[in-house]
């Protein structure tokens, strides 16, 4: 196992100054994992040791994933990225804009303009999370609606959209319906897909959308952080769900997602295996949403959520796939790198400048919160400081 002594350090510090209870960190230049290192427990108040297996739930790490598998799609001819998402899916067609409301009912309008699979992927659809959108939140509560993490296939239908697709960034659940569009143009459910053209020639041997076997053994508990410091938190998603989330439904590796993000790095490409083209990877790395930018995302639900405004003053796009930096980062990332979390604080960021991929996974709540954004800081800078 490669390590760098003052990654592991930084990692270290992370533990003993009390931001994570266990954390895996993971680096990779272009010729290969240059730092692998685990640290902490995986649970408050047992002997049991973080393990670089460790399995963690990626929540919305999910959706790059869910993206690659759309992008080969488009690279065959099978999916045009413009066509409405409700000339592929019916029930899609019943998605309208919240309009306002009378009273306490919502009134709902059609989108002026019809929503995409581009729109989906770009989070330009105008349909948002209710952990970050006060408006969102009290549809939810108007309608009795159902969370996606549910996996019902009508908790799709309590998230409208809030905007009209393409004239705003917010990010919401959008990906979940991009899993399905996967699933009706090719007639495969979208976990044998993943498994047959990404987990399988990746080697991602222990990612999946269910924890079965021993990667159910080598699952970390999630915590909340709280006053009182870390305390269990069980936050899991059931089993056999009706559908897989492509927004929230993967559990792997520290390792296992770092493979996914060399194949990035490296053009499509991982070990002789040839997953996206590389003028497809080129796509998925720059700006997809024009004039628009990634704005914070202010939190109506500070038990999950703290508001999401990462490196903030710095100019950051949204690709197919990824959020992008258009200013280079003092001490840390370059202008034009790819990145996006998972809720319980896991995280990741590709540097094609720089020729580097990190990953750090952590499993508490709430999502950037100061303590584990210190943590994610702390390793990233030292990554940079030993290249």
């Amino acid at each position: 196992m490669a390590t760098i002594d003052s990654i592991s350090a930084a990692l270290d510090d992370a533990v003993s100054s009390g931001n994570t209870v266990g954390v895996v960190g993971v680096v990779a230049d272009r010729d290969g994992v240059i730092h692998e290192s685990a640290h902490g427990l995986t649970e408050v108040g047992t002997d049991s040791a973080m393990q670089t297996d460790s399995v963690f739930r990626a929540f919305s790490m999910t959706k790059a994933v869910g993206t690659v598998a759309a992008m080969q799609l488009v690279e065959q001819g099978r999916l045009d990225l413009d066509t409405p998402v409700a000339d592929i899916l019916d029930d899609f067609a019943t998605i309208q804009v919240l309009d306002g409301w009378d009273g306490d009912a919502p009134r709902m309008r059609p989108p002026a303009t019809p929503c995409t699979t581009r729109h989906l992927l770009t989070h330009t659809s105008g349909i948002v999370y209710d952990i970050w959108n006060a408006e969102q939140t009290k549809y939810m509560a108007a309608t009795e609606g159902i969370p996606t993490l549910s996996g019902l296939i009508a908790s799709l239908q309590s998230f409208p959209m809030t905007f009209d697709p393409g004239t705003q960034w917010a990010y919401g659940p959008s990906t979940d319906w991009v899993g399905r569009v996967v699933e009706a143009v090719t007639g495969e459910s979208i976990d044998a897909y993943l498994e047959e053209h990404v987990f399988g020639p990746l080697a991602m041997s222990s990612s999946g959308l269910e924890v079965g076997g021993d990667r159910a053994e080598r699952m970390v508990a999630n915590h909340a952080n709280g006053p009182d410091g870390f305390t269990p938190m069980p936050v899991d998603l059931p089993q056999t769900p009706e559908f897989y989330g492509m927004g929230h439904a993967m559990h792997t590796t520290g390792g296992d997602y770092l493979r996914f993000c060399r194949m990035i790095l490296g053009g499509g490409e991982l070990d002789g295996a040839r997953v996206l083209e590389s003028d497809t990877v080129a796509s998925m790395s720059t700006n997809a949403i024009g004039d628009l930018r990634v704005t914070a995302q202010p939190t109506s639900n500070p038990v999950f959520g703290c508001d999401i405004d990462l490196f903030p003053g710095v100019d950051k796009t949204f690709t197919l796939g990824f959020m992008r930096n258009e200013d280079d980062i003092d001490g840390m990332r370059s202008a034009g790198s790819l990145s996006w979390a998972g809720v319980m604080n896991t995280h990741f960021w590709i540097d094609p400048t720089a020729g580097l991929a990190g990953v750090i996974m952590m499993q508490h709540l709430p999502f950037v919160d100061e303590a584990a954004l210190a943590a994610y800081e702390s390793f990233e800078r030292a990554v940079y400081a030993a290249r």
